[in-house]
Order: structure tokens, then C-alpha cells, then sequence
């Protein structure tokens, strides 16, 4: 009886016997190279990494904990370069560093019939992602370089990859081969040796902008892949992009994310929280990321449901109902609680309208719009009225909701920064990823036998077969050593997974 235990005890801690070589081509840091045309990367110029794992593995999962920063702000159409550079150290909390960095904006460009209807233009998009490396990496000592060569394309994303060597290497500091590969189609732009951010991924649509930034760090350790983006336009007549989303999709090891930073419809009247409700609708509805040929041989969430944790942000537009001089008394009493019965966003959700199931957390701080221009302290209209201004009722428009297991949120913060009509929000969140570890750290890297093997690029056909040849008989020598260990290593994996 103690026998069949033992072997059902035996049998649930092994996996099915695999073997993979990984060929990739080697990378020049300093240049930007062109996105890939979906050819496969047949190139020899060396072997990456052969791993054999043993015939068994403790397939036990872990889990990893993660800081997720996620931050939004309408910046009315403002440019952060000249006399309206900002400072974003406060917004970005760095002496609570953060893992991960998602920043959405609204507004980067006014939104004037020439900007919602023209093409694309990256140049805005381009100045807040040197402001946001240079806070982020310089905080740390790291090296930036401004400006950057080329500016960032508004239709793909950038994920700067690490040696292989660097990445497998777990926490605990065996190696281990990551669940998923990466894509191949990938736009590469320049990464400095010694940057402790780097940027992965970012869209934009007009106005609306995410960037999302990951800890060099991690990117070593762990296996990012799958990156996505996708827009969705449903402002005037529903499809221009004067309002609507900009989407990033990700797979951290086994766990997915989706970030969401949206633009929604504007406007205090009765029932225009309908077509917020809507336009919500519409950008799940819509949202999509579809596989392609250059994929990985790992599934990942087709839409934002799909996705095991997911954020959403931005400017929601969502306002009070309450006349404006209720609104600024309570206001001016600091009675966020009060305040918060008559937020639209939360009666929608409590009545069903939109957003079911999704967190957000407890409000504490003043309303994030509309600023005057005239006295960046002072909420726009009001009395007495001042000349020119617009009478808007204060609201929290900048909200910050999540979705999943797992995700606590630590801080719900608004900043000070006085550069646009909105307050920017933050909210630091604690999250777990899940990584796939054996115990036993029996991979074999061939560098660690013939380290410089193959460090010449190879032309010929001969050389190639010749390389072939050579790599398949190591291939078949670490192998066969494996098979005769076989009986040893059984031993030690019996009691890994009690």
C-alpha cells in the first residue's frame, strides 16, 4: 500500500521529458533596428543556450511579488518641454519604487479638428516618454540619452530584451527556461547599459497615451512575452479618437495583464453618464488581441476579460450629483466620504450600469478637476464667477478601478503637480505573478562547457551544417549522460513535492 502511494506521490511530481535548443540573433544595442518582417530568424551566428533538464522536474509552482505603479493625468493639450517642463518625482512616488510603471495620459494634443482627424503624430508622444526614462532612471543614477534617435512609433510597441543567460535565472538562482517564448516581432529601440527602467511597451490615439515601463531587473529574471497594444476610437459619431482607449496586453511567467487608459465622454447634464456607460461598453466590446504568425507557441487572452488581472485608467469624466455649491461646502470641509455618495462612477456600479465586479479603492483626497486657469489653486467657476472661465462642478474624473485575484492596493493618492486643469492620480498596487521552479537546478547551459564555440558569424553553407552537426552531437552526448543519471535523480525528486 505504501508502495502505491509512493509511485502516485512519484508520478504527480514528474513532467514529460523535453528538450530545447533556442537559437537568437544576436542584437546591436546602440542602433534601431527595423521591425521584423516575420521571417524566421534563421541565424547562426551563435547558440544561445541548450538546457537539458533531467528526465524529472518538481513541477511546484511559486509566486513572485510585484509593484505595480499605475498613474493617470490629463495634461489639457499641454507640451512638457520649454518654460512648461514639469517635475514628475512627485507623481511617480520613487521612494516607494515600483516593479512595474503604467502611465496614461489625455490630452497630450489639443483636440482641434486638425489633431483628431490628421495622422498620427508621434512627436508629443515621444517628449513625455523622455521625461518619464529620464525621471525614472536618473532617480537611480542611470543612464538616459536625450533625445532619442528616431521618435517612438504610435503603432507598435518596444520591448528590449536581456541574455537569455540573465533572464533564466530564477530568484532562487537556478536556471530555468521561462513558460513562455518571446515574440519575434518586436521593435527595438536603443537600451543603455546600466538603465534601471525600461520602456516595453506604448500607444498612442490622439490624445490618449499609455507608456508602460518594467525594472531591468525583472526583465531579467523573469519572462515577459506576448506584448500587444490595441486603440479603440469612440468619440464623435463613435469611431474618431477624440475619446476612447488605448490597450497594452501582457504575460508576465503565467500571469496576465491587461492595462487599459481611456478618455471618456465629457459633460455634467443628465444622462451624459449614459454614454460613458456606453463608450465602456464599446472599449471592452472592441478591444482585441489577435494572434498572429509571429506568436509564440503560448495562448494569451484574445480580450480584456480574458486577462487574469486587469487595470483600467484614466480620465472616466464621471462627475457628482450635486449642485455646485453643495459640492464646493463639502469640499472645502475635506468630507471626501460624504462627497463620494453622490459620485456618479460609484452609483453606476452599485446600480449595475458599468463596471460590475471591478475594485476601486477608498477616496481620500479633494476632487482632481476642473482647475482654473487663471489660479492653478482654485477650482474653475463658482462664485463669484470670474470672466472667461467655466462654471464645472468639481468631480473626480481620474480614476484609477482593477480587476482579478490577487491585486491589493496599497496608496490612492492624487499629486500637486499645477501644470494642467487636472489633479494627476496614482495607485500603488501589490500583486503575485506565478513562476514554474524546479527544486533541483538541473539544467546544463553548453556555454558552461564550450563558452566561446560559436562567437564568429557563419556564411557558408558548410559552416553551417558543420555547426549543425557539432551541436547535435553535443545534443545527443548531454543527453545520453542524463538518461544513465536518470535512476540517481528519481531518488532525490520522491519527496520534492510533499
Amino acid at each position: 500500500m505504501d508502495n502505491k502511494n509512493m509511485k502516485k506521490k512519484k508520478t504527480g511530481c514528474k513532467l514529460h521529458k523535453w528538450f530545447k535548443i533556442r537559437k537568437q540573433k544576436r542584437k546591436d544595442p546602440y542602433h534601431l533596428n527595423e521591425l521584423s518582417d516575420g521571417e524566421e530568424d534563421e541565424s547562426d551566428d551563435y547558440v544561445d543556450d541548450i538546457y537539458v533538464p533531467s528526465i524529472q522536474m518538481d513541477p511546484c509552482t511559486s509566486t513572485i511579488k510585484l509593484r505595480i505603479f499605475v498613474g493617470t493625468w490629463n495634461v489639457a493639450g499641454r507640451s512638457p518641454v520649454g518654460s512648461l517642463a514639469v517635475d514628475l518625482d512627485e507623481w511617480l512616488n520613487l521612494r516607494e519604487a515600483a516593479d512595474i510603471y503604467v502611465l496614461g495620459f489625455q490630452e497630450i494634443v489639443p483636440l482641434k479638428t486638425r489633431t483628431v482627424i490628421g495622422a498620427e503624430d508621434p512627436t508629443e508622444a515621444t517628449h513625455w516618454n523622455l521625461l518619464i526614462g529620464k525621471t525614472l532612471n536618473n532617480r537611480f543614477g542611470s543612464p538616459w540619452l536625450t533625445p532619442l534617435l528616431n521618435p517612438i512609433s504610435s503603432d507598435n510597441y518596444h520591448y528590449a530584451s536581456t541574455p537569455d543567460s540573465q533572464r533564466r535565472m530564477s530568484f532562487s538562482g537556478s536556471f530555468r527556461t521561462p513558460m513562455r517564448e518571446r515574440s519575434r516581432k518586436q521593435l527595438q529601440l536603443p537600451q543603455y547599459t546600466g538603465s534601471e527602467y525600461q520602456l516595453v511597451a506604448t500607444k498612442k490615439m490622439v490624445g490618449v497615451y499609455i507608456s508602460v515601463w518594467i525594472k531591468t531587473e525583472l526583465l531579467r529574471k523573469c519572462c515577459v512575452s506576448n506584448v500587444k497594444v490595441c486603440s479603440v476610437a469612440c468619440g464623435i459619431m463613435g469611431y474618431l479618437g477624440n475619446k476612447g482607449s488605448v490597450s497594452v496586453s501582457m504575460i508576465i511567467e503565467g500571469t496576465s495583464f491587461c492595462f487599459i487608459a481611456a478618455h471618456l465622454a465629457s459633460g455634467e447634464k443628465k444622462g451624459n453618464e449614459g454614454r460613458r456607460n456606453h463608450q465602456v461598453t464599446e472599449i471592452f466590446r472592441r478591444t482585441l488581441f489577435p494572434r498572429s504568425s509571429k506568436d509564440d507557441n503560448n495562448s494569451h487572452p484574445l480580450t480584456i476579460p480574458g486577462h487574469d488581472q486587469i487595470f483600467w485608467l484614466g480620465d472616466l469624466n464621471y462627475r457628482l450629483y450635486l449642485e455646485d455649491t453643495l459640492a464646493r461646502h463639502l469640499i472645502n470641509q475635506q468630507d471626501w466620504k460624504a462627497l463620494q455618495q453622490f459620485d456618479q462612477l460609484r452609483k453606476e456600479q452599485e446600480d449595475g450600469g458599468v463596471f460590475q465586479g471591478w475594485k476601486e479603492g477608498n477616496i481620500e483626497f479633494a476632487p482632481t478637476y476642473k482647475y482654473s486657469s487663471s489660479n492653478c489653486n482654485h477650482y474653475s467657476g463658482g462664485l463669484p464667477s470670474r470672466s472667461g472661465e467655466k462654471q464645472r462642478t468639481p468631480a473626480w474624473c481620474d480614476r484609477i478601478l482593477w480587476y482579478g485575484k490577487g491585486v491589493k492596493q496599497l496608496s490612492y493618492l492624487r499629486s500637486e503637480i499645477k501644470f494642467s486643469d487636472h489633479r494627476p492620480v496614482s495607485a500603488l498596487f501589490s500583486t503575485q505573478i506565478e513562476v514554474i521552479k524546479s527544486s533541483n537546478p538541473r539544467f546544463v547551459n553548453v556555454n558552461t562547457f564550450l563558452p566561446n564555440i560559436m562567437t564568429s558569424a557563419r556564411t557558408s553553407k558548410n559552416d553551417n551544417k558543420a555547426k549543425s552537426t557539432l551541436q547535435s552531437l553535443m545534443v545527443r552526448d548531454i543527453w545520453k549522460h542524463h538518461q544513465t543519471q536518470a535512476n540517481t535523480v528519481n531518488k532525490t525528486d520522491d519527496n520534492e513535492c510533499r
